[in-house]
């Protein structure tokens, strides 16, 4: 098997999750003055740390995944479908 993929460590996701806070403050002050490719690329930022935790998780689910398991996934990595 291929090498391991680990989750983001609870750490990693609270520090992440600080940031968007930080991040929605700045979008709220810079929606009112700045101009709005600002507030487009604060935007974007939060949503880049959405994206890398989700996809995080997603990925661990798949490494962990037991052979024959459908678990969250159905038949899409069992082969039954033609």
């Amino acid at each position: 098997m291929g090498k391991s993929i680990m989750a983001l460590s609870e750490t990693v996701k609270s520090a992440l999750r600080d940031a968007q806070e930080d991040l929605k403050n700045a979008l709220a002050c810079s929606a009112r003055t700045e101009k709005s490719f600002v507030s487009k690329n604060i935007a974007d930022m939060l949503a880049q740390i959405d994206n890398l935790i989700d996809a995080s998780e997603m990925l661990e689910k798949i490494e962990n995944r037991k052979d024959g398991d459908s678990g969250f996934f159905g038949t899409f990595f069992n082969g039954d479908l033609k």
